[in-house]
């Protein structure tokens, strides 16, 4: 977004020409631009509407040949059929004609020999003789009218049964035919509507060709981490270039949410940070101190194990194998297509892609151990305002990136949140840390997990619109599942190795337990709280963490702070908190 020269004054005429000049020949080159764009589109769409109209002729061209196809071939079998009765008939005439002159024969040879007038030869077959009339010519006759008359009824209903079935054969046949010119029009009907709607969307496409329907949905991939970050949009420079709406249209077609369910996702969004701060709050319990830790006044816990660099990475695999035996569970209920996404990622072969998860993976692995190294040596509200250092980390890297100038109030945000840094941790120097931590190496841990985790933002940002953040966060759960198993099977030098005692296991096993539940309780909350309220407001309860921590810390364990920590805490909060409500407002300044 460019920004307006705060620097420039009203005293330098020169430049305000000079930059005036600049800007009208950027709006000429733009309107340029825009005409010459918009004259490829309009010849684009005058050529697919000459081959639509050519389409639809050659469609008509096809369907009259196919009319005139079946006529003509509906005109043969007719003819055909009327050809086929005549031989049959004329067939018929000749064997009935034939067989009543071999009857007529037989009978007249029979009456001959009855009467005494048979001939000497027999009546050679083919001719007609006139025999003598006897005297009983009546009924023989009769007899043979009647022979003749059962003959020619037989013959008729022989040619009767034939007739039928050829008929049935016929019009088996042409309902066969009326079948397929049905399932051919059809076809052809189908044909027409895809090719019609082909064409109809190629030309909305032309006529809207910035209207980005496929907007990736802002979703927040933060969970995985025990503070939630504020991820920032710039447009990555190594992404291929897409379509980006304007944000007026964006603000007008996105769909309002209620007010009850925005209320609803507040809430949501609240009860993860509390889960996340109670997460800081275990942890800090769970790693050892020269004083154990008094919880609610009446519990004591002296801890499992002290803190360290193995240590550390040990904490991570026990939470990580409870997170990776409910996490595929967990994924397919908030998005079920998270095995078809993976899946898919797994066949696409995009090395690019898996670079930048399998890296954004690997700085997460070191920013959760440099935070469980930090948390272990200065106190846990102090450790998560440090490790809020990765806005200001987030912000630069994405303006030498992606070029993305921060806004003049993100700079004073960036000026906030370091002398909030510079406020909290200095009593951590003043006095010695509370458990006999190592204060140096809990502050420079927690820096550098706050520098760490600015770099798995930075590489989430450039993945994103790639892969949905569901099946994203669990591929960045099973690689930091595998990183810190790795860690752990190389052997490490004895200030790295982990160093725990063997009586301890159960207590360790209950600790990561817990701290694996209340991950992925907070997965759950916070991913419900970005689709009641959006990803904006869930980051801005997020910026809660640190003060929250630190309140948790001090209710549960009397973790007590200085107030001048105490100041500094709550200027990086409310600096953290500057930069998410300039993000949400951003859109409305653009809109009007």
């Amino acid at each position: 977004m460019a920004q307006r020269n705060v620097y420039s004054s009203k005293g330098e005429p020169e430049d305000g020409q000079s930059a005036e000049e600049v800007l009208h020949s950027v709006m000429q080159e733009l309107d340029a631009l825009h005409e010459n764009v918009k004259g490829q589109l309009n010849q684009d769409i005058t050529r697919l509407q000459t081959e639509k109209n050519h389409l639809i002729e050659d469609i008509e061209d096809l369907r009259e040949q196919y009319r005139k196809l079946q006529s003509q071939q509906m005109e043969s079998l007719s003819g055909r059929y009327i050809q086929q009765q005549q031989l049959w008939l004329k067939q018929l005439a000749q064997v009935l004609a034939h067989n009543l002159q071999d009857l007529l024969v037989q009978r007249f040879n029979e009456l001959s020999a009855n009467s005494g007038h048979s001939l000497s030869n027999p009546i050679p077959s083919g001719e007609f003789p006139i025999p003598m009339p006897p005297s009983n010519y009546g009924e023989r006759a009769s007899e043979l009218l009647a022979a003749l008359d059962e003959r020619i009824d037989r013959s008729f209903q022989m040619l009767e049964q034939d007739l039928s079935s050829y008929e049935s054969e016929l019009s088996m046949r042409l309902n066969n035919m009326q079948t397929l010119e049905r399932q051919g029009e059809e076809l052809l009907q189908n044909l027409v509507n895809r090719i019609r709607e082909e064409l109809e969307s190629e030309e909305e496409y032309l006529e809207n060709p910035f209207d980005a329907q496929d907007s990736y949905p802002e979703e927040s991939t933060n969970s995985v981490n025990s503070v939630r970050p504020q991820v920032l949009q710039p447009t990555p420079a190594d992404r291929p270039r897409q379509p980006v709406p304007d944000s007026s249209s964006a603000a007008s077609t996105a769909p309002a949410k209620a007010p009850s369910q925005v209320q609803t996702g507040l809430v949501l969004a609240l009860s993860s940070a509390v889960v996340l701060s109670l997460f800081n709050v275990c942890l800090r319990i769970l790693i050892k101190s020269k004083t154990p830790r008094v919880a609610f006044g009446l519990f004591e816990f002296p801890g499992v194990v002290t803190p360290g660099f193995g240590n550390s990475l040990l904490i991570l695999l026990m939470r990580l194998i409870v997170v990776m035996a409910l996490m595929p569970i967990l994924a397919t209920f908030l998005y079920p297509s998270v095995w078809k996404d993976i899946r898919r990622l797994f066949q696409s072969g995009d090395r690019a892609l898996w670079s930048k998860v399998l890296g954004s993976a690997f700085f997460l692995f070191l920013s959760q151990v440099l935070i469980y190294l930090a948390i272990g040596n200065i106190p846990a509200g102090i450790a998560i305002t440090i490790f809020f250092i990765y806005p200001i980390v987030t912000v630069l890297g994405s303006w030498i990136l992606f070029g993305s100038r921060p806004s003049r109030v993100g700079f004073l945000a960036i000026v906030g949140i370091t002398a909030g840094l510079i406020l909290a941790g200095w009593p951590s120097f003043a006095v010695p840390a509370p458990g006999g931590g190592n204060v140096g190496v809990g502050v420079t841990a927690a820096l550098a997990s706050g520098i760490t985790f600015a770099g798995y933002v930075l590489l989430t940002q450039m993945a994103a619109g790639k892969l949905h953040p569901i099946p994203f966060s669990l591929i960045n759960f099973a690689a930091v599942f595998v990183f810190s198993s790795l860690s752990l099977w190389v052997p490490l030098s004895e200030n790295f190795a982990p160093k725990i005692d063997q009586n301890v296991w159960p207590g360790l096993i209950v600790g990561g337990v817990v701290l694996g539940v209340l991950t992925l309780f907070s997965y759950l909350l916070n991913n419900f709280a970005i689709r009641f309220a959006g990803a904006a407001l869930a980051s801005v309860i997020g910026t809660l963490g640190p003060a929250l921590t630190a309140l948790f810390g001090f209710i549960i364990i009397n973790e007590k702070l200085q107030p001048v920590a105490i100041l500094g805490m709550a200027v990086v909060t409310l600096s953290v908190g500057a930069m998410s409500v300039e993000r949400i407002m951003a859109p409305q300044k653009k809109a009007s």
